[in-house]
């Protein structure tokens, strides 16, 4: 099963990646199209016109093909992560999906026809070494399919408290340590929604009614939505250098965590923990080293291939999961 899983992880981390890049296509090319017709921001009269704005430009990128490809991919891309999550170990799936930002690079790069820097290229590399360097050295083992009730209250309970903990002491805090707190705190919370997504499909061996009458189908949907409100926020209280080494290791070693109390995973430790940390640092310099780079700082992807270079200037880059 562990291939199956590894298999069906990089998948969904694939169609993630693609799901974001064909998206931002779309955006890139709304956003030409209305440089094209001379609209700027809607001249101030009244709190509805940029409302009105931003509905129409939305309604417009509902009709490009990129964004609709792009929306059919996340949704195979939910269907892949729970597959995986079926098969496999919690500690194990979602340190995979960090691949996402591997996948991201090279989609990337087809679609918008132009090359990383070398710096870029780097960081991924320290990235992906790291993760294949962590997996390999952990070893994540399956454990149960579901959790038992009371673990719920521990697991679930101290992932709870520890996002509440954090938004508490970032709620003062400003620039850097104000994103790499709420940057925690989504991870976490996404770490926590991949648990609740596991203990749902766990129950697809007892029939429909099993997994509809649970209710932690419906609390995954609510945790999910927490986890993208603290990541929006997190983007918007400072640089990705803060918060996108937090969101990608977070993610990941609480995930670990999650995987033994509620389901009895286990991880390799002893003299295995060296690599294992050494991992876990090569992770985190490339998710630092991604973050000063140029690709995402507006520039890789801020035209549409289609159109002329310098035919439109440099569209800052949503930063997406």
């Amino acid at each position: 099963m562990t291939a199956l899983t590894v298999l069906l992880a990089l998948l969904a981390a694939l169609s993630n990646a693609s799901a974001s890049v064909l998206q931002r296509r779309a955006a890139v090319q709304e956003q030409e199209h209305e440089q094209r017709r001379g609209q700027g921001p809607e001249p101030a009269g009244g709190a509805a016109g940029p409302e009105r704005s931003s509905v129409r430009r939305y309604a417009r990128l509902l009709r490009r093909p990129y964004w609709l490809a792009g929306a059919g991919l996340l949704a195979l891309s939910s269907l892949l992560q729970a597959g995986a999550l079926a098969v496999g170990s919690l500690s194990l799936v979602q340190p995979l999906l960090a691949a996402e930002l591997l996948f991201t690079l090279a989609v990337g790069s087809v679609v918008f026809r132009r090359r990383p820097d070398g710096r870029t290229w780097l960081a991924f590399a320290a990235l992906g070494g790291g993760l294949a360097l962590f997996l390999l050295a952990a070893a994540p083992s399956p454990g149960r399919p579901t959790a038992r009730p009371g673990d719920w209250l521990l697991g679930g309970g101290g992932a709870l408290g520890t996002v509440v903990l954090l938004v508490t002491v970032a709620r003062p805090a400003r620039g850097a340590s104000r994103a790499a707190l709420l940057g925690l705190a989504s991870a976490v919370s996404f770490a926590l929604t991949a648990a609740l997504l596991k203990e749902a499909v766990g129950r697809l061996g007892q029939g429909p009614a099993a997994l509809f009458g649970h209710w932690s189908l419906y609390a995954t949907g609510a945790a999910g939505l927490v986890a993208f409100l603290l990541l929006q926020g997190a983007f918007g209280a400072g640089s990705l250098t803060a918060s996108q080494p937090a969101l990608t290791l977070g993610d990941a070693l609480t995930s670990v965590v999650l995987g033994s109390v509620l389901f009895a995973e286990s991880i390799r430790l002893g003299l295995n923990v060296l690599p294992e940390a050494i991992g876990v640092a090569l992770i985190g310099a490339g998710s630092i080293g991604l973050a000063h780079a140029s690709s995402v700082g507006g520039e890789w992807d801020a035209t549409d291939p289609g159109t002329a270079p310098g035919s439109a200037p440099a569209v800052p880059r949503a930063p997406r999961r």
